[in-house]
């Protein structure tokens, strides 16, 4: 207890592998942060996103993304209907809108996640990697385009001529390759990934109430992160 009896907060460390493509990473995300809002002020959390490409080889032209998934998972038009649909619930649900209809093609995301490297560092990486969800699922941008990722930037308060600059340059490149390795050889293959204490896995884009028990639960052992 603090001085007249205010409770200590209980902080963690949250790693959230994620690709900016991936639509349960941002229902994920605001589960997430609903349910921090939940247990806070008991418990606080050190947000730290980390990448992961659902698709590392794709072309800068993308793919149409019926093409994609039928491909790459096998399946049908109407499956994929009936999925769109439970995301844009699922979306709604936890406040963030998808353009279902709209969202027609799948991109490579790697100079996004160079960009969101350089974000930690500025202290706007969670902005940028909401604002980066909604220009991809809710407007149905194109998260491949450096127009499109420095005028996001811009907005989350980043400088856009550095923005322009790193993407310019295969600045953290080898940083986000590295991370990228990192997870994969800790047995990361799908994301999101929610990552507490360095201990803890949570996978996929569980619902709020989920997260909410586990950050209670694992703050109440009172353990530290391992670095």
């Amino acid at each position: 207890m603090r001085e007249g009896g205010a409770p200590v907060s209980k902080q963690l460390r949250i790693d959230f592998v994620s690709d900016v493509s991936c639509p349960w990473c941002a229902i994920g995300l605001k589960s997430l942060e609903q349910a921090l809002e939940r247990v806070a002020p008991e418990v606080s959390a050190e947000l730290h996103f980390q990448p992961f490409e659902l698709n590392p080889d794709m072309g800068p032209e993308g793919q149409d993304i019926v093409e994609h998934i039928g491909e790459k998972y096998g399946a049908t038009l109407e499956q994929q209907i009936a999925s769109r649909e439970q995301i844009r619930q699922r979306g709604e649900a936890v406040g963030f809108s998808f353009d279902m209809a709209r969202r027609g093609r799948i991109y490579n995301t790697f100079d996004a996640h160079r960009l969101l490297h350089w974000a930690e560092g500025q202290g706007r990486q969670h902005a940028l990697k909401l604002a980066l969800f909604e220009a991809y699922f809710t407007h149905c941008e194109d998260p491949s385009s450096r127009e499109l990722l420095v005028r996001v930037a811009g907005q989350v308060g980043l400088d856009t001529t550095e923005a322009q600059r790193i993407l310019d340059s295969g600045e953290y490149a080898d940083e986000v390759r590295e991370t990228e390795l990192f997870f994969q050889r800790a047995g990361i293959r799908s994301v999101p990934a929610v990552i507490i204490n360095q201990r803890h896995l949570i996978s996929g884009g569980q619902p709020p109430e989920v997260f909410e028990r586990a950050l209670r639960e694992i703050a109440a052992q009172g353990e530290t992160p391992l670095v």
